[in-house]
């Protein structure tokens, strides 16, 4: 080439840098190219950020109001009017009761207890075995010889009783105790190898019989029996329903109940008016936040995005949230509490509209926030979900740019790879 005949006279001993000359013009031959790649490079890199950037606050506004909804602050909580008797809460998916009902324990579920004498740290017991009755049920238990009493506590909660040791000055007692209710009443006895009635023996310090005395439980001869098992005794409109245990959740419909002790209480509902107020403002205003994120990145003359037709149409995705049919009911839809549409695609709120539909129709506000499925008639959360899923699909969505962008990006590395490998040929062959 002519280029290359005229480099290489040069360099036949006229002294002048041939090498940095060669450089010089191949770099200038490829500067072009070079900055359109650098440029290129630039962009994609900010059109991978813009989509990240737009798609971190979209899942992150779905999450708020997933975890808002949730966590129960804006559906009606039941309320007992005497936390010393009981308190009440929302089961999952359940709905508080839409008249007080008053409901009056006479007793409460407790579990049966029974403790040893003070044994000394250095005792031990004989090997032997132990009939454990809990209700209807039976288990038998070894106990090896040479035990020791945290031994004996092993052997005993491996029959389905709990056991804690508590040491004092006339040393350490066992104590055992079963579940609440009555049918959980517990006995002790010692057994043969045909799990016949035996001799108690050293045993006998672990015996559990309503009828030991005082003195029996002194001599070693059997344990104090301290709780009696029985069940929660609850009465309402008259009738008396009893429990195994004080957490109870199939009495009051929709409301778990936990009992505290005895005594007559009302369970009421509360509407969280004040809570509804707060959320639909904070939807405004977040939904507002992600329009701005959402306009900086689509903006015509600076925005990264601006000729990014899946970003460009987020707007259009999201304006459908105030007119989705969110709930069945005269309140249906955000427009219906006084949320609109501002001609910038930000929302405002009309307070006064807002006010009068949680005064009027509170449980059609409370449905709005309802924590339901369905891109329709789910509720806000799950209208919300819905659109987030579309807005970031693999195949249409956001997550579809992203493998768009770098798989451009991975192009453009091996452009500039081959580029690389182009210039340094070029120079090889002119020098």
């Amino acid at each position: 080439m002519a280029v290359e005949s005229i480099t290489k006279a040069l360099g036949s001993g006229s002294g002048i840098d041939l090498k940095a000359l060669v450089t010089s013009l191949v770099d200038a031959q490829y500067a072009a190219k070079t900055a359109q790649f650098t440029a290129k490079s630039d962009t994609l890199t900010a059109q991978i950020s813009g989509v990240a950037k737009l798609k971190s606050a979209i899942t992150g506004f779905d999450a708020a109001l997933k975890s808002l909804v949730k966590g129960g602050s804006l559906a009606t909580q039941p309320m007992s009017s005497n936390a010393s008797v009981l308190g009440a809460s929302l089961l999952s998916g359940g709905t508080a009761p839409t008249s007080p009902t008053t409901l009056t324990v006479s007793q409460i579920a407790t579990a049966q207890t029974a403790t040893t004498r003070a044994v000394a740290s250095a005792e031990t017991f004989p090997a032997g075995r132990l009939s454990v009755k809990i209700g209807s049920s039976e288990k038998v238990v070894e106990v090896a010889e040479g035990a020791t009493l945290n031994d004996v506590a092993a052997s005993l909660k491996l029959a389905g009783l709990s056991t804690s040791l508590v040491a004092d000055g006339d040393g350490t007692r066992l104590t055992v105790k079963g579940a609440t209710g009555a049918s959980q009443a517990f006995s002790i006895a010692t057994v043969d190898a045909a799990g016949q009635p035996t001799a108690a023996g050293a045993l006998g310090a672990f015996v559990v019989n309503q009828a030991a005395t005082e003195t029996d439980v002194n001599a070693g001869r059997a344990m104090f029996v301290g709780g009696t098992a029985q069940d929660a005794a609850i009465k309402i409109d008259g009738v008396e329903y009893k429990r195994s245990s004080n957490s109870i959740n199939n009495l009051v419909t929709g409301v778990k109940l936990e009992l505290t002790g005895t005594g007559t209480t009302t369970i009421t509902a509360t509407r969280p008016t004040t809570a509804l107020s707060q959320a639909v403002s904070d939807f405004v205003a977040t939904y507002n936040e992600l329009q701005g994120v959402l306009k900086e990145a689509t903006n015509s003359t600076s925005g990264v995005l601006k000729n990014d037709s899946t970003a460009t149409g987020i707007a259009r995705t999201l304006s459908t949230l105030t007119t989705t049919k969110l709930a069945a009911g005269a309140i249906g839809t955000l427009a219906d509490i006084g949320v609109a549409t501002n001609r910038d695609g930000t929302l405002t709120v009309d307070q006064t509209r807002l006010t009068k539909a949680l005064t009027s129709d509170p449980a059609g506000v409370e449905a709005l926030f309802a924590d339901g499925k369905g891109a329709s008639g789910g509720g806000l959360s799950a209208a919300l979900s819905s659109v987030a899923t579309r807005l970031t699909d693999r195949t249409f969505g956001l997550d579809a740019a992203t493998t768009r962008y770098t798989k451009q990006q991975t192009d453009l590395a091996d452009a500039k790879a081959k580029l690389a490998d182009a210039t340094t040929a070029t120079t090889e062959r002119m020098t």
